[in-house]
């Protein structure tokens, strides 16, 4: 099972995710894909001490699934935290080019 970190930065709430070099970003793509319980340990480790370090809050890990070729998150919440507003394409991650790839509407 693929996962990634989620949390919500302490500073300004924006959902964010746990990046390869241990950084925060709000681009879905940069988050670090987990592929094995060893990885997720140490991903969840570092991520509580970033919560205990008032840089994010509530990490989790959310699992991903395969749309369209590309990882995304598998629970619809998560893709909603992912993307952002469900009816305006042009606010959010996805108009700023964050989001994950999901299939096209046709």
């Amino acid at each position: 099972m693929q996962e990634v970190i989620t949390a919500n930065r302490l500073a300004d709430g924006l959902v964010v995710f746990l990046a390869a070099d241990g950084g925060w970003s709000e681009d879905f793509h940069k988050g670090a894909v987990i592929e094995d319980p060893a990885a997720k340990a140490i991903a969840l480790d570092a991520a509580a001490k970033a919560a205990d370090a008032n840089l994010v809050v509530d990490p989790y890990p959310i699992e991903l699934e395969l749309r369209a070729g590309h990882l995304a998150p598998k629970a619809l919440r998560e893709r909603i935290r992912a993307t952002g507003p469900t009816v305006r394409v042009d606010l959010g991650k996805q108009a700023e080019g964050f989001a994950p790839t999901l299939a096209q509407r046709g």
